[in-house]
């Protein structure tokens, strides 16, 4: 049993491996042919596609009454996207990207965080709460979406230019419909990918933990998290290798404002979403804490520097020791 589920551990990872390459090409086609930008794209459908692991996770868990695992999914995964992802992005090539241009949405970002915060003061994100954060994340669609599109009215040419070069290699066969149909039929074919291994790996992973007597809120903290985040992982340093960081620093921003206003929204909604103790004194200010930090880090320099992603995974390491000396306890 051990070996089957060390194999579709494996077998995940290749899914996962071949869905962000073709995702990423699929929606960086899209960014260029609608004229939005690279970030918009990786704030919206690479952040919000790449999210949905986490959604099926969360509401499957929901729908089953482990509410531990869904409201742990949710915080562990917003802890794995900005320390882990974004840390390991940074080591593979230093992410460059102008403060200004994320500003909002990273303090949206870390905004959303009260809304957790809320539910465990409350006893539980209810299903007004759940409502209320699905209405904020369609008014905050609304608003980056006319952003952008003023932005681009003026940087048209030049973000053609870089997307062209860095994905197409100035091929106008790319340009054509015909092409055009073809790249969104393999971005979709990646994201299904994404899907399907990211939920292999969190079949795989889940068993084992459960086998070894390990808690569900330490089970979505920690394996779910991590499992369903592949997807963003991958998307965002196969992005950052392809010279595309915008689409990388978007993808973890995006997923992060999804998981809480999307995800937790949909789950409590269907169910009150308990924040028991244990997250709210683990979890909830391990979220916050990487939130607010990546605000300096990305502000110095408007780079994310190989050193200040070893720190980001240093703090990752560290956290994930506690979890599992808890779980041992």
């Amino acid at each position: 049993m051990i070996a089957l589920n060390l194999f579709i551990i494996l077998g995940s990872v290749a899914l996962l491996t071949l869905g962000a390459e073709l995702f990423v090409r699929g929606a960086s086609m899209l960014a260029l042919r609608l004229g939005i930008s690279p970030l918009f794209v990786g704030l919206t459908i690479v952040g919000f596609g790449t999210s949905a692991p986490e959604l099926g996770a969360s509401l499957s868990a929901t729908l089953a009454g482990s509410t531990g695992i869904s409201i742990g999914n949710v915080i562990g995964s917003n802890i794995f996207n900005f320390a882990f992802i974004l840390g390991a992005t940074a080591l593979v090539r230093p992410i460059a990207i102008a403060f200004p241009a994320v500003r909002r949405d990273l303090f949206v970002a870390v905004g959303v965080c009260a809304v957790p915060v809320a539910g465990y003061f409350m006893g539980a994100v209810n299903r007004p709460l759940g409502f209320l954060c699905l209405v904020a994340l369609a008014l905050y669609l609304a608003s980056a979406y006319f952003k952008d599109r003023a932005a681009q009215a003026s940087i048209q040419a030049r973000a053609e230019e870089e997307v062209e070069s860095a994905l197409i290699t100035a091929d106008p066969r790319a340009l054509s419909a015909g092409r055009f149909w073809l790249q969104v039929a393999l971005g979709l074919a990646g994201l299904a990918l994404l899907v399907l291994g990211s939920r292999a790996f969190v079949y795989g992973a889940s068993e084992l933990a459960r086998a070894m007597g390990v808690s569900e809120l330490i089970i979505g903290l920690t394996i779910v998290a991590c499992g369903t985040s592949l997807p963003e992982l991958v998307t965002s340093i196969v992005a950052a290798w392809r010279g595309n960081s915008d689409v990388a620093v978007g993808n973890c921003i995006g997923s992060n404002i999804f998981n809480i206003l999307g995800i937790l929204g949909v789950c409590a909604a269907v169910a009150p979403q308990p924040v028991d103790a244990e997250a709210a004194y683990i979890g909830l200010p391990v979220m916050i804490a990487f939130s607010i930090l990546l605000v300096p880090f990305i502000r110095s320099g408007s780079v994310l520097s190989r050193r200040e992603g070893a720190v980001m995974l240093a703090g990752f390491a560290l956290y994930t020791a506690v979890l599992v000396i808890r779980a041992g306890a």
